[in-house]
């Protein structure tokens, strides 16, 4: 490969890292025919896959595999435990060149419970026996080991392998054995138990295993605390590192369930002229297909159409022949002998949202990829995005904000900022001196006032949106100025804080409602630093005019010292603390000898005064 060719891989190959999401996940490298040449997981996928691609830090086999690299695939999932177990399953799908752990045959343990009338519990690596059924894997091990010793602690399913039925039972044929002598058994051989009562404690082991596990963990802390109150730290701390084991893991990992085969679970994200289709294929209990494929629109499709076309189309492509399809709204379906479902509830419901998760991260990531090389894009979108929120005649191109800043009434000032495109612009900033000191209330209807019938007269651009610095009654107060006395029609919301003076939440309309936005999501951020912005920008202003007036007041009364040696002297000193502090050596040096060793004397004279 050419080495301008090899760079234009590179640089397309970081574009896709650096939208990688920092979320759990399983990451696949594809050559230049498309084949998976290596699979791995990562607790974040951003920071692990960006790592192959740091020069310094590459070994020889990893530059040779970052060299075979054309694309880079993902999957996205919930726990590092998860990234793990989809990353085994991948493995032995598709057996990428590049790996060499978890080829093989082995695998990470489950747990059986047999279908038997006196069902078995115990530890598998194989899922080869008829009828039985299976929870996990289990990538990690101790915490199966913890399963199984709390069934059997808790339960005491029996540990033989005798083919116990009740005429068996009755006959006499079995003989109880040593776990019923040290009492982890309770004897169902030999009739001590009931068939009924047995089945009961196997059906709480299954929602052990299911993850169901607050009663029990509620159970084992209480018996926790009755062992360190009797003083028995030893058997207590037992019961503290099996309880720390259930409460760090939900016994079933929703990536393999051996209750799911042979299924195929699809969903969609669709905007105006592009829809994403992700597809997952389970089968064997297994996650060994997943693809997001992006679909143009040509006739105005809706939703429904689309993902009717990306079915038929996908499951041509794969070859898929699942008898149950999982979507999240009902479709028609012009498939036989398959049944088209929409999980409500359970792990069918799980896996669906596992594919909604993916499909909605790979529109992310195309979106930011599209707003990386067009900016502007992206303005366009959270401008739409507060339209839509706050129900807007028009995009918000201009958007205002105000604050107002004092110390107990004095130097009290205004400052309102313009974001133009949400982007600041600087030049249209303004400044105001307030006269109506401590009432915000007041403050904010006089410069509102001041700001807006100033551009009436003018003939200015007023704004699209104005953002209150506060809640409801800063907006009324606004409303007040631009309906009431104005007579304009200006959108109003408010950013209302909470009481450690953080951004809570948006409120719009007349009464204020909560528009409902995520912290973590870009216009909840963007609002955010918009009001940083205004609240910045205000307590500069108010700083500066106190600064101001603290050093005019301190310098003009010492007798001496005119407008032009003040300035002169801030100008050397910074401070008018750094000024007192200065030796006479200073003032002489800048001032002249008789000048300097004067005004020093004087300064100090004020100061002793």
């Amino acid at each position: 490969m050419k080495k301008t060719e090899n760079d234009a891989r590179l640089e397309r190959l970081m574009g896709i890292v650096h939208n990688l999401p920092e979320s759990p996940g399983s990451y696949q490298y594809l050559d230049e025919k498309g084949t998976i040449i290596y699979v791995g997981k990562a607790k974040n996928l951003k920071r692990r896959v960006s790592s192959y691609f740091n020069k310094e830090q590459q070994s020889n086999k990893t530059r040779l595999l970052v060299s075979k690299i054309m694309d880079i695939k993902y999957i996205v999932v919930k726990t590092e435990e998860d990234a793990l177990l989809l990353e085994n399953n991948l493995i032995k799908r598709y057996k990428p060149r590049y790996n060499v752990l978890l080829k093989d045959d082995k695998t990470y343990p489950s747990i059986a419970i047999t279908n038997e009338e006196f069902p078995r519990i115990f530890k598998v690596r194989q899922r080869s026996l008829r009828g039985a059924t299976y929870y996990g894997p289990y990538s990690h091990v101790p915490t199966m080991y913890a399963l199984l010793d709390l069934c059997k602690k808790l339960y005491h399913p029996r540990s033989c392998r005798l083919p116990l039925t009740k005429p068996g039972i009755e006959a006499g044929r079995f003989k109880v054995c040593l776990d019923y002598h040290i009492h982890n058994c309770q004897g169902p051989c030999e009739g001590h138990q009931s068939r009924e009562d047995y089945q009961k404690n196997i059906a709480a082991c299954r929602e052990i295993l299911k993850g169901n596990t607050t009663e029990l963990a509620r159970n084992l802390r209480e018996e926790m605390m009755a062992k360190a109150e009797a003083l028995k730290f030893e058997e207590a701390q037992v019961i503290k590192q099996q309880l720390d084991l259930i409460e760090n893991f939900r016994a079933k990992s929703e990536i393999v369930s051996s209750q799911l085969t042979n299924i195929d679970v699809f969903s969609i994200e669709a905007e105006e002229s592009v829809a994403y289709i992700n597809y997952l294929h389970v089968k064997d209990g297994c996650i060994n297909q997943a693809f997001t494929f992006e679909y143009r629109k040509k006739l105005e499709e809706t939703a429904e159409e689309l993902l009717v076309m990306g079915i038929t189309e996908m499951r041509t492509r794969y070859g898929s022949r699942a008898h149950e399809i999982l979507v999240p709204f009902p479709i028609e379906l012009p498939l036989s002998n398959v049944e088209v479902n929409i999980p409500q509830r359970g792990e069918k419901r799980k896996l669906l949202e596992l594919s909604l998760m993916n499909v909605k991260q790979y529109r992310f990531d195309r979106l930011k990829q599209a707003e990386k090389l067009n900016p502007e894009q992206k303005s366009v979108r959270l401008m739409k995005e507060i339209q839509q929120d706050l129900g807007l005649p028009r995009l918000p191109l201009q958007i205002e904000l105000f604050d107002n800043s004092h110390i107990q009434g004095s130097d009290a000032v205004a400052a309102c900022v313009v974001f133009e495109r949400l982007k600041p612009c600087k030049k249209a900033y303004r400044k105001y001196i307030l006269h109506n000191g401590p009432d915000d209330y007041a403050s904010m209807r006089e410069v509102v006032f001041r700001r807006y019938s100033r551009l009436q007269e003018e003939g200015g651009r007023l704004p699209d949106l104005i953002i209150a610095d506060g809640g409801e009654g800063q907006m009324n107060v606004i409303r007040q100025i631009t309906e009431g006395q104005l007579g304009l029609d200006i959108p109003i919301a408010g950013l209302a804080k909470d009481s450690r003076h953080r951004t809570r939440e948006l409120l719009f309309g007349t009464p204020p409602r909560t528009v409902g936005l995520k912290p973590d999501s870009e216009l909840f951020k963007l609002l955010t630093h918009m009001q940083d912005e205004v609240h910045r920008f205000a307590i500069s202003f108010h700083r500066d005019k106190r600064s101001a007036r603290q050093t005019a007041s301190e310098l003009d009364q010492i007798k001496g010292i005119g407008p032009a040696t003040k300035s002169r002297l801030l100008r050397h000193f910074g401070s008018v603390k750094r000024i007192k502090a200065a030796e006479e050596s200073d003032f002489k040096a800048l001032l002249g000898e008789k000048r300097g060793a004067r005004l020093y004397e004087l300064l100090h004279a004020a100061t002793a005064e």
